[in-house]
């Protein structure tokens, strides 16, 4: 049996139900978090309600001697998601860890996407990350005010999409960048009460990313979504150091992306000119990275 380092401490995940987030559960009840496992069941475009995947986890993580609960809440829903971290803390006693994993997908070309396509991606990706982490953030606030010590870690899910653009996701490219943003500016507020905040991106096999298939037997999976668990495991130690942070898991690689890092610095006397621009800065445009420049060198 692994090390219980994560006794005592309860989690939230959401889109648990199945792919990346069914493997974070599952990992983080192996290390003795009490887990609630969020999914609304719905297809891949986020139609639709069944609670069996939920509880197909829920019932694995307890047949293990863990603890776990099903969650059915909307997480893009404000109240829904007061309901959630209310329903842990009822149910567990607290709550230290929160897994925004939840998301959808509307592919499609940006000149032929739909009003109701951008909203729904949008829905689901930011707000659903918002939602819950906004009432996580007043919960850890109270318990930090009123003494208690709170080692509280949130971890949101970003993507490659978000950090180099791709092709027919500009709803879901806009949303991951946009969650970036949040998790660096939880950090700020929450670093007073004793919350951390980091985003991950993942490079695995999900209902959302088919394309990546299995590899032949005794080869290792480079896209298992088991692979990615682990780091989510560490930002959720009580002890874990790490916040405002981007990662990047994939494979048997973990990397740490510094999106504020400046490339090109130019200065000039006075005010700019077209012609001065064109001249010092054209050919010190940096090279724009394509998502193969992240997964170059996979085993």
């Amino acid at each position: 049996m692994p090390e219980h380092r994560l006794d005592g401490r309860v989690a939230i995940v959401t889109g648990a139900g199945r792919g990346l987030g069914r493997s974070y559960a599952l990992a983080l009840a192996e290390l003795g978090a009490a887990v609630v496992v969020n999914d609304l069941g719905g297809d891949l475009y986020g139609a639709g309600r069944d609670p069996s995947p939920a509880q197909s986890v829920v019932t694995e993580i307890i047949a293990n001697g863990g603890k776990a609960l099903v969650s059915g809440h909307d997480v893009a829903d404000w109240n829904d998601a007061r309901e959630m971290i209310a329903m842990a803390v009822e149910t567990f006693g607290g709550l230290h860890i929160l897994v925004n994993n939840a998301g959808i997908l509307r592919d499609k070309l940006f000149a032929n996407m739909s009003e109701e396509e951008w909203d729904a991606v949008i829905r689901v990706h930011l707000k659903g990350h918002a939602g819950p982490s906004r009432h996580a953030m007043e919960y850890w606030r109270g318990e930090s005010k009123a003494g208690k010590e709170v080692s509280a870690s949130i971890v949101h899910t970003s993507s490659l999409a978000g950090l180099v653009g791709s092709f027919g996701q500009a709803n879901y490219a806009s949303a991951k960048l946009a969650v970036v943003g949040l998790s660096r500016t939880l950090a700020l507020e929450g670093k007073k009460y004793g919350v951390r905040s980091n985003a991950v991106s993942p490079s695995a096999r999900t209902r959302i990313e088919t394309s990546l298939k299995p590899p032949p037997e005794g080869v290792f999976d480079v896209f298992s979504p088991d692979n990615v668990s682990p780091l989510i495991c560490w930002l959720a130690l009580a002890d874990c150091p790490a916040t405002g942070q981007v990662f990047q898991a994939y494979g048997n690689r973990i990397e740490v992306i510094a999106p504020s890092t400046i490339e090109v610095d130019l200065t000039t006397h006075g005010r700019w000119r077209i012609e001065d621009i064109d001249k010092e800065l054209s050919h010190r445009l940096p090279k724009l990275p394509q998502l193969g420049d992240f997964v170059e060198g996979l085993p």
